[in-house]
């Protein structure tokens, strides 16, 4: 993580920043948590715990050890104090944009930050079973990107499932669907998009277990891995070379009625989706839209910042995976020039299902306000995550890209109507064929030969 000032400010300015970083897997396990200017507020901390942490050796980060775990056990809730102290939203008129929907700052503050709340927030977890059996029981300090790509995923689940303007309230009974989707990402090997799961699954994009993942990792993970999901069963289209073809995903959503003939005179059916994409739909299949893209060389290019804003406002919006350096961030929306994000970097203790069973969702919302950084601070490697439940859902958002994103001189992203003549032919991804179950396919990673290894995108010339 980058730090702004050049020398260490009194305690009662920057209460600390808490990287417990290595060379071979970055990551940090707390985000940096500050108080901007002078500040009348003193921060009594523990002479023990600032021991610990200034003596604390950074090699306890590279593993999974008893010391680690026992270090942040003793100081888990001193810890988590720090977001008391977050930097509150400015007293503007200004609009904040968060999934597609607008929320004027001075008049709706509540209800933004109720909206806020009510996604589902993913951070590292500690006292989990071992991933693959002997591999760690907590992702605290490489697991971020991941924890990111669940909180994207979980969106579009409850934009499937209960919609865009469903809302959470603490201890408040939630719908069963609500309650299932939740039970999707605990951290059991037998949980569709745990991190188990995913960090299994990417062995097969070359990444290690406990290696940083990118954005664009991670959403070949998740298109994997929801092939193996029947009970949502998305459709998840990841762009290639920064092009989303609209032709593609049509044949990939688009389930044809039984007897249906194409212009080939073939006979379609639900397993022979191969169509022309001038036959209309009987049916659409939900369709997760995860754009990869690289926005600059070093740091992003000031001329992809209205666009990239503007892709916030879609009612269509999953937000966007990206963040600074080794550190991985979970960006919800936007104000004025600064992105509100969700941030993985808190370590909580491992949740299961109850005997109930029903898992205690406390800590999986945060109820603190959001952080937020200068668009400018962004990594160039981003993913853009959108969500079309109807077919009439994709129509708008390509008409909303050819009109805001497509305006622009130098785009961010391509879209174009047919599949490119110099690339390979399009096929839906499809589960390979095994007589298992996902979690139990992908428990062994020598099970992966069957999917290819995906090449990540190229860098975007800039001017």
């Amino acid at each position: 993580m980058e730090s702004t000032r050049s020398s260490a400010p009194p305690i009662a300015w920057s209460f600390w920043e808490l990287q417990f970083e290595s060379r071979s897997r970055p990551g940090g396990v707390f985000g940096s948590h500050s108080v901007p200017g002078p500040s009348k507020v003193e921060l009594q901390v523990p002479e023990s715990l600032e021991k610990a942490v200034v003596k604390l050796p950074v090699e306890l980060a590279q593993d999974d050890s008893w010391r680690m775990e026992s270090v942040m056990s003793k100081y888990e809730n001193q810890i988590l104090i720090f977001p008391d102290y977050l930097e509150e939203f400015p007293d503007t008129d200004e609009l904040v944009w968060i999934l597609g929907k607008q929320h004027p700052l001075k008049t709706e503050k509540s209800k933004l930050l109720s909206d806020i709340s009510a996604r589902l927030w993913f951070t590292y977890r500690r006292k989990f079973s071992p991933i693959g059996g002997t591999g760690p029981s907590s992702d605290a300090g490489w697991g971020c990107m991941l924890r990111c790509g669940q909180m994207m995923l979980a969106q579009a689940l409850i934009c499937r499932h209960l919609g865009r303007d469903w809302n959470w309230e603490r201890q408040k009974e939630q719908p069963k669907e609500y309650q299932r989707i939740l039970q999707c990402f605990l951290d059991r090997k037998d949980c569709c998009y745990s991190i188990h799961q995913m960090a299994q699954m990417g062995v097969g994009e070359g990444k290690s277990i406990g290696e940083w993942f990118g954005p664009n990792t991670v959403a070949q993970v998740i298109k994997k891995l929801a092939l193996f999901d029947e009970w949502n069963s998305l459709a998840v289209y990841v762009s290639m070379d920064n092009t989303v073809v609209i032709e593609d995903i049509k044949k990939m959503c688009c389930v044809l009625p039984v007897g249906a003939a194409d212009p080939a005179g073939d006979f379609l059916t639900a397993s022979n989706q191969s169509r022309d994409t001038s036959v209309p739909c009987s049916a659409w299949k939900p369709l997760l839209l995860i754009v990869p893209l690289r926005l600059g060389i070093n740091q992003i290019n000031p001329v992809y910042v209205e666009a990239f804003k503007e892709c916030f406002k879609m009612p269509q919006s999953l937000g966007a995976l990206g963040g600074k350096p080794n550190n991985a961030y979970y960006f919800i929306g936007f104000l004025g020039d600064e992105l509100i994000f969700l941030d993985p970097h808190t370590t909580q203790t491992f949740v299961d299902i109850e005997e109930s069973g029903l898992v205690d969702d406390q800590t999986f919302h945060c109820l603190q306000s959001p952080q937020r950084m200068s668009i400018l601070n962004l990594d160039p490697s981003v993913a853009l995550g959108f969500f079309c439940k109807e077919e009439k859902d994709f129509d708008n958002w390509c008409s909303l890209v050819q009109k805001e994103i497509l305006k622009e001189n130098l785009r961010m992203f391509e879209l174009v109507q047919k599949h490119p003549s110099h690339w390979p032919p399009f096929v839906p991804p499809a589960k390979p064929e095994v007589t298992t179950t996902g979690a139990e396919f992908i428990e062994s990673t020598e099970q992966l030969e069957d999917f290819e290894l995906e090449e990540d995108f190229e860098i975007l010339s800039v001017g």
